[in-house]
């Protein structure tokens, strides 16, 4: 019971992240093209020294979540013992870089300057994206005591199973 609901709470978690992660691309390309260009005097870009630092390991960090999302819309439609580690693996990963990437925001926000609205769009997405794939890792982790992945599990879609449990050996019977 418990495991349906962390799958009901995974699944639009999930969607949430991927919107989130494409924005992100979208903006911190943007903005890097920018800066690659030599534009960041324009009103609309703006930035600092932390900024291309913070701009790379933003769209690193989306590349990463958007290829995590599909890792785990794959275990969310099937939501079985073989595909968790690759969700839970790919899922830590890009929370361990999204935070990275958080950190280099809060880096250039405590600097200041003039930061241009899509720079800040990118903070923020970056901020709400370092909690939501934290709460989605913890999501996936506490899934793992789901009754689908204790050692008795049986799928009977797919016949998969790891049954341990010793089977009793058959009695002789007697005949009279």
């Amino acid at each position: 019971m418990a495991g349906s609901a962390v799958r009901d709470l995974s699944a639009p978690l999930m969607v949430i992240n991927l919107i989130l992660y494409i924005t992100v691309i979208g903006y911190a390309s943007w903005d890097l093209n920018h800066f690659i260009n030599g534009q960041s005097n324009l009103p609309d870009v703006g930035g600092n020294q932390a900024t291309v630092y913070f701009l790379q390991f933003a769209i690193l960090a989306s590349v990463v979540g958007v290829a995590s999302s599909l890792a785990n819309a794959n275990h969310i439609n099937s939501w079985r013992s073989d595909t968790l580690p690759l969700a839970a693996s790919s899922t830590s990963i890009a929370w361990a870089i999204t935070s990275l990437a958080f950190g280099f925001a809060c880096k250039e926000i405590r600097l200041g300057g003039s930061r241009g609205w899509r720079l800040r769009v990118v903070e923020a997405c970056i901020t709400i994206l370092a909690a939501t794939q934290l709460l989605h890792v913890l999501l996936l982790h506490v899934g793992m005591f789901d009754d689908n992945y204790l050692p008795n599990f049986h799928d009977a879609n797919s016949g998969i199973s790891n049954n341990r449990e010793a089977k009793p050996e058959p009695q002789p019977v007697e005949i009279s």
